[in-house]
């Protein structure tokens, strides 16, 4: 009986000691969680128009091209612009949603705080590899290479008195520094909330699931 009791006591002790520090963890969570709320809803709005002006420009370039006979040098280059955008602008929100596509068979198939660490696991990886896109977005567009001028894409201010301006490639290549600063914003929410599921499986963690996306839970 007593060494039933000492095991009940140091249970309870143990569960006190996780719910404290999963209390900590989603304390900390907290300010991660809200900006990249606040990133993501900007975000989805601008994919929307950068989704929207591709669009155009896909159907203006068919129109000159095959109705008029007389392509235009510019549309392609906008239209590659704005996808770039759309898809930097969207992958945080895909990531945090549960949107990308996976394979999770294995994580199915494995016990939950199995499941969780193997999770951790992924996360942690996946930190590593956007620190080093970072590193490669930042040097992209900032260094060498975003000092170039786009080939067609040009700022008409002479509509206004002014100069015309080339477009810079950096504003092309600020699309991944974008996209991959973010998803790492979002990757660190993630490795806290499978941290704290791993420490206490029924811990309340606020629902962040999309509809038509599996989410992560």
């Amino acid at each position: 009986m007593h060494n039933s009791d000492s095991n009940h006591d140091n249970d309870a002790s143990i569960n006190s000691v996780s719910w404290t520090i999963a209390r900590t963890i989603s304390s900390v969570m907290a300010p991660v969680s809200w900006l990249n709320k606040l990133v993501i809803a900007i975000s989805k709005q601008l994919a929307w128009v950068a989704l929207l002006i591709m669009v155009i420009m896909i159907l203006l370039q068919v129109f000159f091209r095959y109705v008029l006979n007389d392509a235009l040098a510019w549309p392609d280059e906008a239209a590659r612009l704005c996808m770039l955008w759309m898809t930097g602008l969207m992958a945080p929100f895909a990531m945090r949603t549960g949107g990308f596509v996976a394979i999770d068979m294995l994580p199915r198939a494995l016990p939950n705080r199995l499941a969780q660490a193997l999770t951790l696991f992924l996360l942690t990886l996946s930190v590593i590899v956007l620190i080093y896109a970072i590193k490669f977005g930042w040097k992209h567009t900032m260094g060498f290479g975003g000092n170039f001028a786009s080939s067609s894409l040009k700022l008409p201010l002479d509509w206004f008195g002014m100069d015309m301006v080339r477009l810079k490639l950096r504003y092309v290549y600020a699309s991944l520094l974008f996209g991959v600063s973010f998803l790492f914003t979002v990757t660190i929410e993630l490795i806290l909330r499978s941290i704290i599921a791993l420490l206490v499986p029924n811990f309340p963690l606020p629902q962040i699931t999309s509809p038509g996306t599996a989410g992560a839970n």
